[in-house]
């Protein structure tokens, strides 16, 4: 039942992004934490404070606002003093030059007592750089920006 519930609650998350509200994954963040994302790019970078993971959305929804998840499967593991789980899924959207952008996002992560100590984000980073290349060729210089780190 515990297992059912957790993928639920990811599955609700990521459509509560889909819907343009990162807050709620913020929220769901312990007070120590670590989120990295693989790849030295302008999404890349490890984080470890709220400030952080809110500057870090801010620029998700400023260089891909189209962008939307579709999860594949979630897995989870263990009971809640520490939940492993994994995710698998497509973003996808629309880009500046008329191209669409999709990728494969794997995502795994660790609850303790309900709330998110680790984030580990890999996808296919040659596609995601061919993605911010495009979004820079429009214009906006951030796509090229060092990764937002604490």
């Amino acid at each position: 039942m515990y297992k059912a519930i957790v993928r639920a609650k990811v599955r609700a998350v990521f459509d509560s992004i889909n819907q343009g509200d990162y807050r709620v994954m913020v929220d769901g963040l312990a007070p120590e934490f670590v989120y990295e994302f693989h790849g030295e790019h302008a999404l890349g970078g490890r984080r470890t404070t709220r400030a952080a993971m809110l500057r870090w959305w801010e620029r998700t929804l400023r260089l891909l606002p189209d962008a939307s998840f579709d999860v594949q499967e979630v897995l989870v593991n263990g009971g809640p003093w520490r939940t492993r789980i994994a995710v698998r899924s497509f973003i996808s959207g629309d880009l500046p030059d008329g191209e669409h952008y999709r990728n494969t996002v794997f995502q795994f992560m660790t609850l303790h007592w309900g709330r998110v100590t680790e984030v580990e984000t890999v996808e296919d980073l040659q596609v995601l750089e061919r993605a911010l290349a495009a979004v820079a060729a429009s214009g906006v210089d951030e796509a090229m920006a060092s990764p937002i780190t604490d």
